[in-house]
């Protein structure tokens, strides 16, 4: 019926639509597909370049933290060293033949010593004598001459023996007209019997210090700053270009100039931080004799973001480059998959107008002489619930679930007459109704059939409503049809004539009529289920003597459940309730099951009702009926047929109620011990008429103000022991009531 169009140039156009079009809207698709192309791989590319930049520069960290730690173990150990050093020069032979004969030889001697040692020893600024008092005596330079001894070490205040030796704090002094920073350690001098002689001060540059260590371990171009607790800068100030918001000057604060390091590098012991304009390594190290308190130090390096981007340059054009290049292939691509959805478009043209041909508001699907589907339009899709892509081959008989025999009979009346009507229901697809009408026709010596269909769904529920509107109207009496828990669906003129609905439905049943039915509704319920149908007298008025005949039928559906209700009301002469008995089903007559239904009916009544009550306990089992267990199913069926028989003689008004296997509970409305009574004799009567009263007992007991159905069933139970033990009429009153 159709060609497939297998190449543009060597088919003939129909149109001019089946040719390949850049429509306005496809160049709009390619523009922001390119556009957003490039947006990523730029974002892809500066997040590689970034991420290389930030590895790079942990690499750094990693390594300048190891060199930190190198420099700050040989700084802990030249420290230890100049103490060391120290000590051995308050031990020098010359210092003690100056203490012993301070002359002037001696003078010359120790000043010519200590010289030489500041000559060999970069580090070492100077040497001081102090005596016992702290007063200064000699120095090798006047740089340190006017400086006194803290107080806190003169004398004994200080634990400091003769083998001690007291590191201080950095602290500056101005030397060749710069700040110098320096430290300096503390020998004390002592007799042979330990009196204080004097004191040996060495001043340390630290500046030196690190001099001497760094360009071991790290490059010159690499700065190292070392700074005291408070954020102090002692070293470094001068080796580089300085950096912003870092210290310039000796003595400078990095608290002040930057916080947001000072506030890292406070929190904890080493670390990195990534800055603005550089990355910074981090640690925190301790220098202090062993009598002395620690003192805290940081060492800080860093390298400049621009440094870091300059050793990643050629790998940030390796980047770019390969960036470059999937941007180009990923383009191709873009541009070569138009290209081919638009050459498909154009072979799909002669099937999208075939499709055209049969587009109406009624689904259409063509099929092949296989009965697989060719075409399927939009209707049909929509009516199946399928995309309209899918059902292209897919079998026509699995899409309407039509069964072997029902399509073999389509396909013979098809080959018979040339085309069939019918109907189907899709389970599948919520039982939905379809009406279906299949036609034959012949091409390329093949035969295709064109099945049109629509959906009678409401159809089918205007005829739901007929049938519910003819189940209404067929009652010439006040009619109303409900659902089972009793809402209105429709009534009849007179039924809403009768209960003044003015044309409001949306009412219950229940609601309605709540004196009579609002509180029974659950029981009459349950005896519509039971017996299909209950009958009753309701809105009874003693004085004009008029009352309703109510009656409620149950329709039910293919599982035997109460699909709807339908209620009449008919006029009807009351009756009286203690004596109204027969073939129909009176009120409150059903068995209820378990004691938890008698409960929910028992608290139903209203507190007059109660106090008016009596209860009957009966048990209907002979004596020895349970004596082996296969006696239980002969006493089912006893007491089966007894409930039948009570039932059927039952006052409307009464309720009765399974208890145990054996025993019946019949609660009495209304009934004093009298009447109660009367009943009991007379229910015996009728069942020894039917050959069941042999072995039956039954104890009555009075409603009392206050009790709960546990306390009147154990009063019921106390009159049924007393009944069994007179052996007469087998009936026992207990707990009456006072007339």
């Amino acid at each position: 019926m159709f060609k497939k169009n297998t190449g543009l140039k060597d088919t003939p156009l129909l149109i001019s639509a089946q040719g390949i079009h850049w429509s306005q809207q496809r160049l709009l698709a390619v523009a922001s597909q390119l556009s957003m192309l490039v947006i990523t791989v730029i974002l892809i590319t500066n997040v590689l370049i970034t991420l290389g930049e930030r590895r790079l520069q942990e690499e750094w960290a990693v390594q300048r933290y190891s060199e930190l730690q190198t420099v700050g173990a040989l700084l802990a150990d030249k420290i230890s060293f100049q103490q060391f050093r120290t000590q051995m020069f308050a031990k020098s032979e010359y210092l003690r033949q100056y203490l012993d004969n301070p002359g002037h030889k001696e003078y010359q001697r120790l000043l010519t010593s200590w010289d030489s040692l500041k000559r060999s020893t970069p580090e070492l600024l100077d040497l001081a004598l102090f005596d016992a008092d702290g007063k200064f005596r000699i120095a090798t330079s006047n740089t340190f001459g006017g400086m006194s001894m803290p107080p806190a070490l003169l004398g004994n205040k200080h634990n400091l023996g003769s083998q001690d030796i007291y590191t201080s704090a950095l602290e500056f002094a101005p030397i060749s007209g710069r700040l110098e920073p320096y430290i300096y350690q503390v020998a004390r001098l002592e007799t042979q019997d330990q009196t204080v002689r004097g004191y040996l001060v060495t001043y340390n540059s630290m500046l030196q210090m690190l001099q001497a260590i760094k360009p071991a371990f790290s490059s010159n171009a690499s700065p190292l700053l070392l700074f005291d607790n408070q954020g102090l800068l002692y070293a470094g100030a001068s080796d580089l270009e300085p950096l912003a918001r870092l210290p310039e000057t000796m003595g400078s604060s990095i608290r002040q100039s930057y916080p947001a390091l000072w506030s890292k590098m406070a929190a904890s012991n080493f670390g990195q931080f990534h800055g603005e304009d550089a990355t910074f390594v981090y640690l925190k190290l301790q220098l202090a004799s062993p009598n002395d308190a620690k003192r805290e130090y940081l060492l800080l390096s860093y390298i400049r973001n621009h440094d870091i981007a300059s050793r990643f340059f050629q790998w940030r054009n390796m980047l770019l480059a390969c960036a470059a290049i999937l941007t180009i292939l990923a383009t191709a691509v873009i541009l070569l998959t138009h290209m081919f959805r638009l050459e498909q478009r154009a072979r799909q043209n002669s099937i999208e107008l075939a499709r055209g041909l049969f587009r109406s508001n009624l689904g259409c699907v063509l099929v092949n002489p296989s009965g697989r589907i060719v075409s399927a339009n939009a209707t049909a899709a929509r009516i199946l619930q399928l995309e309209q892509d899918e059902l292209p081959d897919r079998s026509l008989q699995r899409i309407l679930q039509l069964e072997d025999e029902l399509y073999a009979s389509i396909k013979q009346q098809l080959a018979d007459i040339g085309e069939w009507r019918g109907e189907v229901q899709l389970e599948s697809l919520d039982n939905a109704q379809l009406r279906l009408h299949i036609r034959r026709y012949y091409a390329s010596r093949q035969t295709y059939l064109l099945i049109t269909f629509e959906d009678i769904g409401e159809l089918k529920q205007a005829q739901q409503e007929a049938f519910l509107s003819k189940l209404l109207t067929g009652s010439n009496v006040a009619t109303a049809l409900t659902t089972p828990s009793g809402q209105l669906l429709k009534v009849n003129d007179a039924f809403d004539k009768l209960m003044q609905l003015n044309g409001d439905i949306s009412h219950s049943l229940a609601a309605l009529l709540e004196n009579d039915l609002g509180n029974q509704w659950q029981r009459i319920s349950q005896l519509v289920s039971m017996q299909g149908q209950w009958q009753g007298q309701i809105l009874c008025t003693q004085r004009h003597g008029s009352c309703l005949q109510a009656t409620l039928k149950g329709y039910l559906d293919q599982d035997g459940e109460i699909e709807y209700l339908i209620c009449t009301l008919e006029q009807a002469t009351p009756r009286n309730k203690v004596e109204a008995s027969g073939d129909l089903v009176p009120h409150r007559s059903t068995i209820l099951v378990n004691l938890r239904d008698l409960d929910r009916y028992f608290k139903s009544m209203s507190e007059d009702e109660k106090l008016q009550a009596s209860l009957l306990l009966m048990d209907i089992s002979p004596e020895g009926m349970l004596s082996h267990m296969s006696d239980i199913g002969q006493l089912e069926n006893r007491q089966h047929e007894v409930e039948m028989q009570l039932l059927r003689d039952l006052p409307n008004s009464y309720q009765m109620s399974h208890w145990q296997l054996g025993k019946l509970i019949i609660i009495l409305p209304e009934t004093d011990a009298n009447q109660a009574h009367h009943y009991a004799v007379k229910a015996l009567a009728s069942l020894s008429e039917n050959g069941l009263a042999e072995g039956i007992s039954i104890g009555i007991a009075a409603y009392l103000p206050g009790q709960s159905l546990e306390q009147f069933l154990g009063n019921a139970e106390v009159a049924l022991k007393r009944a069994k033990q007179t052996g007469e009429q087998n009936i026992c009153q207990a707990y009456t009531r006072q007339l």
